[in-house]
C-alpha cells in the first residue's frame, strides 16, 4: 500500500513539472521584460511595496549613516503572465528567475553608499492570476540627520525613502503593503531600541518634471541604550567633578592644591575629545559635551581662585596687614559659619575661653608693684619676707604698698636705693649666704624705661644664675630699679635690652599678621569650596533633568 501511494506522488509531480516546463515554454514565447506590463499603456500599473526590518547593523553618528538589513516584497500583476490553470494540471503557481519578467525600478532614494544598493535577484512566484511575488533581501545604507543635543539619552528618527527612479505615477503607482514596518522578525540591537516604523505614502512634484512621483516613507524610530555611556562617560565625570572643590579643601602647604585642579582638568579634557570623536561636527552640541565644557570652566576657575587664595595664604612680613572690614567680615562672621577653627578650638568652645588671635597682656595684679613677694627690687622665691629684711620685713612689705601706691616717681626711688643697698652688701660680700633672688617680672610696656644693671649684678647674673631675658608673659629679670646710672656700660646694657624687646615685639607683630592673613586664606578656601559643591550638584541635577 505504501509503494502504491509512493507510487502516484511521483508521478503526479513528474507530470506537475511536465506541466510547469510546458507553461514556461508557452509563458515566454512572445514575452518581453523590457516593457511595462500592462494592456493599456494610458493605465498606471500598481505596486505593493511592504519592508520588514530584520537588523540594524550600525549607526554612524559622525558620517550620519544607518545601515539596516531589510527584506522587501513587491506585488504587482503582469498581463501577459496569465494562464488557464485547468490547462496545466491544476497548476496554480511557479517560481522562475526574476531576470526573465518585468521588475519595477525602486530604488532607495537616500542611499549614502557608493555602490547600487537593492534588491538582490532572487526568484519570483508567478501566479495565474498574473501576480508576481518578489522577496528579495537587501542591506541599505542610507542617510540619517542625527541630532545628538540630548546624547546619550537621545531618540533618532531615520527615513528610508522608496521609489521609481524612471517612472512616474501616472505609469508605475506605488501603493503601501502595510501601515507601517514589520517588526515581528527584528533582531534586537545592543545600542539601539526599535520602537515602531511607521510608513507613509507622498506624491511628489519636481522641477524637472511635470508628472507627479510617488514614493513610500518608512520612518525609524530609534532609542539609545545609554547604560553604556553612563557608566564610562557620564559617571567619570561626575566624580571628576567632584574632585574641584575638594582642592579647597586640601592644606595649602602641601603644594598640591595647583596640581590637583591642573589634573582635573586634564581627566575632562580626554573625556571631551572621546565625546567630539564620536560626535558629528555639527552646529547643536550634546549636553554631555556641554556638561564637559561647563565642568572644565569651573575647574579652571577654582584653580586661579586657588592660586589666588594661595598668594593670600603665603603673605609674608611685607604684606600689609589685614583690614578691619576683613577681620569683622571674613575672620569674625564667616570663620563661624563655615567652622573654621584654630587648633584644639571648636563649635562649643565658649567665647572667653578661645585663643585669641592676637592676645593682649594687661596690666594686672601680678605687675611688679603689685606682687607680695617682690622687696627692694628683687623677687623673693620664699614666702616669708622676713629672711631678707633684717627682721623688719612685715613692717617693709606694708610700706612697699604705700609707697606703691603713692606713686611711680616715689616707688621708683625707693627701689632703686635698695637696690644700690643691695649692690654695696655684694661688694662687701655679705651677700654670699643670701638666697636665691630672681629678678621681678616687667610687662613689655615697662621695657620702654628700665634701669640699668650693676656690674656686680651682671657678674651674679653671668656667673651665678645664668637667669634669661624673657619677652611677653614670661618674666624678664631685670632689676626694677628705674633710676639710671651714669655708667656708660649700664646705658648700653638698657639699649640692647630693649633692641631685644623691640625685636621680639616686631617678631610678635608680624607672626600675628601672617597668622591673620592664613585663617582668611582659609576662611576663603570653605567658602569657595561649599560654594563650588553647590554647582557641580546643580549642574548634575540638571543635566539629569534636560536629558530625561
Amino acid at each position: 500500500m505504501r509503494k502504491a501511494s509512493l507510487m502516484v506522488w511521483i508521478v503526479s509531480h513528474c507530470a506537475q513539472g511536465h506541466y510547469a516546463h510546458k507553461l514556461l515554454n508557452d509563458l515566454m514565447e512572445n514575452y518581453s521584460n523590457a516593457l511595462r506590463p500592462v494592456e493599456d499603456t494610458d493605465k498606471a500599473l500598481n505596486v505593493s511595496l511592504q519592508i520588514t526590518l530584520s537588523q540594524i547593523k550600525d549607526m554612524d553618528e559622525r558620517n550620519q549613516v544607518l545601515t539596516t538589513y531589510l527584506w522587501i516584497r513587491q506585488v504587482w500583476h503582469d498581463a501577459y503572465l496569465k494562464w488557464d490553470k485547468e490547462e496545466y494540471d491544476d497548476l496554480e503557481m511557479i517560481n522562475i528567475p526574476s531576470d526573465l519578467v518585468w521588475k519595477p525600478d525602486i530604488v532607495l532614494y537616500n542611499k549614502a553608499d557608493e555602490e547600487s544598493s537593492g534588491p538582490s535577484n532572487t526568484n519570483v512566484k508567478l501566479r495565474y492570476n498574473g501576480e508576481i511575488i518578489w522577496d528579495s533581501p537587501a542591506i541599505t545604507k542610507s542617510s540619517c540627520v542625527v541630532d545628538v543635543s540630548y546624547f546619550p539619552f537621545d531618540w533618532q528618527q531615520c527615513n528610508l525613502t522608496f521609489g521609481s527612479w524612471t517612472y512616474n505615477g501616472n505609469q508605475v503607482d506605488i501603493s503601501l503593503g502595510m501601515d507601517s514596518g514589520d517588526l515581528s522578525d527584528f533582531v534586537e540591537n545592543v545600542e539601539w531600541e526599535c520602537h515602531g516604523m511607521p510608513a507613509v505614502r507622498n506624491v511628489m512634484m519636481y522641477g524637472c518634471c511635470s508628472d507627479p512621483y510617488t514614493e513610500i516613507t518608512y520612518t525609524l524610530l530609534l532609542k539609545r541604550r545609554s547604560s553604556f555611556y553612563i557608566f564610562n562617560l557620564l559617571l567619570p565625570c561626575f566624580l571628576i567633578s567632584f574632585l574641584a572643590p575638594l582642592g579647597f579643601y586640601l592644606p595649602a602647604d602641601s603644594g598640591e592644591k595647583v596640581s590637583l585642579g591642573v589634573t582635573v582638568l586634564l581627566a575632562l579634557t580626554v573625556f571631551q575629545l572621546l565625546v567630539a570623536e564620536s560626535m558629528p561636527p555639527a552646529e547643536s552640541m550634546p549636553y554631555i559635551g556641554k556638561y564637559y565644557i561647563a565642568t572644565m570652566t569651573m575647574i579652571t576657575a577654582s584653580t586661579s581662585l586657588t592660586i589666588f587664595i594661595m598668594n593670600i595664604h603665603f603673605c609674608g612680613a611685607e604684606a600689609k596687614p589685614v583690614p578691619y572690614w576683613a577681620k569683622v567680615l571674613i575672620i569674625d562672621y564667616m570663620s563661624k559659619i563655615f567652622f573654621v577653627y584654630e587648633v584644639g578650638e571648636n563649635c562649643t568652645t565658649p567665647e572667653s575661653e578661645r585663643t585669641p588671635l592676637y592676645p593682649e597682656e594687661p596690666m594686672g595684679d601680678k605687675s611688679c608693684y603689685h606682687d607680695d613677694h617682690f622687696h627692694d627690687g628683687f623677687y623673693y622665691t620664699d614666702s616669708d619676707p622676713n629672711k631678707y629684711s633684717n627682721g623688719n620685713g612685715v613692717h617693709h612689705h606694708k610700706n612697699h604698698h604705700k609707697r606703691q601706691a603713692n606713686g611711680n616717681t616715689n616707688s621708683r626711688h625707693h627701689h632703686y636705693n635698695n637696690h644700690n643697698n643691695h649692690a654695696s652688701r655684694l661688694e662687701r660680700g655679705d651677700a654670699k649666704h643670701e638666697p636665691t633672688q630672681r629678678y621681678h617680672h616687667i610687662r613689655r610696656d615697662e621695657l620702654d624705661y628700665q634701669a640699668p644693671l650693676h656690674p656686680l649684678h651682671l657678674q651674679h647674673l653671668n656667673g651665678g644664675f645664668k637667669e634669661q631675658i624673657l619677652y611677653s608673659s614670661e618674666k624678664i629679670q631685670v632689676p626694677a630699679c628705674p633710676c639710671c646710672c651714669p655708667c656708660i656700660q649700664h646705658k648700653q646694657v638698657v639699649k640692647n635690652i630693649e633692641y631685644i624687646a623691640n625685636c621680639f615685639r616686631e617678631q610678635r607683630a608680624t607672626c600675628i599678621k601672617v597668622a591673620e592673613w592664613k585663617k582668611v586664606a582659609k576662611v576663603m578656601d570653605r567658602f569657595f569650596m561649599w560654594i563650588f559643591f553647590v554647582m557641580v550638584f546643580l549642574m548634575s541635577i540638571l543635566i539629569i533633568a534636560k536629558a530625561s
